[in-house]
């Protein structure tokens, strides 16, 4: 058993189902709702999630914000860009890192216990999923090696191929 084992776990199946004190939504910067995660997640929550969200105003691509997680069985949303994968020359990796990063800083700040991700960036955005999930786990272990919340972070994959990406990763490296 490693130092991680305890504070990060593997699921897969459904985000908006997670009992966890916020689940991550990969947003549009408009925060205004989308498709993927982003459909599900507005969906379950109800309309007032995207009330609030016409509040915030928006998102730059690399950044979070949170909300009321409304009808979700998580307390809060928060909502991450992640980057449209252009080739990689753009910045794509580090805008990705930086919506991990965010949404880990917002998530200590609000005394966030469990967090749930979904694999940020690998849909509609195209980012490869091999390097994304390598970004994220590494994110992710590298601010839990700093910070004591969030204390649990589980990555949500909703389908197979990226359940056993990331399955893979995290038991060669942690």
């Amino acid at each position: 058993m490693n130092k991680y084992s305890k504070r990060i776990e593997l699921f897969m199946g459904d985000i908006t189902e997670q009992k966890v004190d916020a689940v991550v939504n990969a947003a549009n910067t408009s925060l205004l709702g989308g498709g993927g995660v982003d459909g599900a997640i507005h969906d379950a929550a109800g309309p007032a999630l995207l009330d609030e969200c016409r509040t915030i105003g928006g998102c730059p691509v690399g950044a979070a914000r949170i909300t009321k997680g409304y009808q979700l069985p998580a307390k809060h949303v928060i909502h991450t860009v992640g980057p449209v994968w252009r080739g990689g020359e753009h910045g794509e990796p580090e805008l990705l890192r930086n919506a991990y990063k965010s949404s880990l800083e917002l998530a200590k700040k609000h005394g966030i216990k469990t967090l749930a991700f979904p694999n940020i960036s690998t849909g509609i955005y195209r980012f490869p999923k091999h390097r994304a999930a390598r970004l994220a786990i590494e994110t992710v272990k590298s601010f839990l090696d700093r910070n004591s919340l969030p204390k649990k972070v589980i990555f949500v994959c909703y389908d197979e191929e990226n359940y056993y990406i990331y399955k893979e990763y995290i038991e060669s490296n942690l």
